[in-house]
């Protein structure tokens, strides 16, 4: 992976090349979870987490002007979680939240803004040696349940999940999992580890990968801490009760998952 840096021809890339090309080596080099503290969601090679209801899904809306994401809120799961943007390391992958802040969530800041064109990415930690962390539950969304964004401009962006899947680490096929097939729609990816946990090679064998899309746009609450800063992520200061277990940068990169 060391031929991957921010510079020269690099920068010569489209957006969504440059995203699906950091997102591929990240996923070979920033697995994060030293031991699991619980089995994270099993897999064969790509199955599905959640089967769809009966009803259709909400037709989607048009992409909103760019802003950048504060809180991720997802009712369902009880999660209220502060968002960082972050860029990448000094590998070449997209750096994820540090484990001193496991209720942290990750923006890609130098792709998409949630609810604006494109597939935004959001990654968060499923535990650490202490506790279970923000996406701990998030193989559990089920289709059609809603997830929101609270934005720097005041606004909300009110995605439905479209899918969520459990994907092998060695049949990961980026284009698919982060590809957008609809056009210009605005899309969500959120990921975490999944799978088994192989003790050997100190990584989960899988990634859970939620898809959503835009279905609405409402304005923030009172009190939600938005902050009117343009494509700044949130306060990045982590939930109250974080168990973190405060290790190094070193000991969260030598794995081949995705972010745990």
């Amino acid at each position: 992976m060391s031929e991957v840096r921010t510079g020269g021809s690099a920068r010569l890339l489209t957006r969504t090349a440059w995203l699906t090309l950091i997102l591929a080596l990240w996923l070979l080099g920033n697995g994060v979870a030293k031991e699991p503290i619980a089995t994270a969601p099993k897999t064969g090679d790509v199955a599905a987490a959640g089967r769809p209801p009966a009803h259709s899904l909400p037709p989607a809306h048009e992409p909103l002007p760019g802003a950048g994401p504060q809180r991720l809120v997802i009712k369902a799961m009880g999660v209220r979680a502060p968002i960082e943007g972050h860029g990448l390391d000094s590998l070449g992958g997209v750096e994820p939240p540090p484990y001193e802040r496991p209720n942290s969530v990750a923006w890609y800041q130098d792709g998409p803004e949630p609810g604006s064109s494109g597939a935004a990415v959001l990654v968060g930690h499923v535990d650490t040696k202490q506790s279970p962390a923000v996406f701990y539950e998030l193989s559990n969304i089920k289709r059609g349940e809603k997830v929101d964004v609270v934005r720097a401009d005041g606004s909300v962006a009110e995605f439905t999940v479209e899918s969520v899947t459990v994907v092998a680490n060695k049949h990961f096929d980026v284009d698919k999992v982060y590809g957008s097939p609809y056009g210009k729609r605005a899309e969500l990816r959120l990921i975490t580890c999944g799978g088994d946990y192989d003790h050997a090679r100190h990584t989960y064998t899988a990634n859970v990968v939620v898809s959503a899309y835009l279905t609405g746009v409402g304005a923030a609450p009172p009190g939600s801490g938005t902050r009117g800063n343009g494509r700044g992520g949130g306060s990045g200061n982590g939930n109250s009760g974080d168990g973190g277990d405060g290790r190094s940068s070193d000991e969260s990169s030598d794995t081949s998952g995705a972010d745990a």
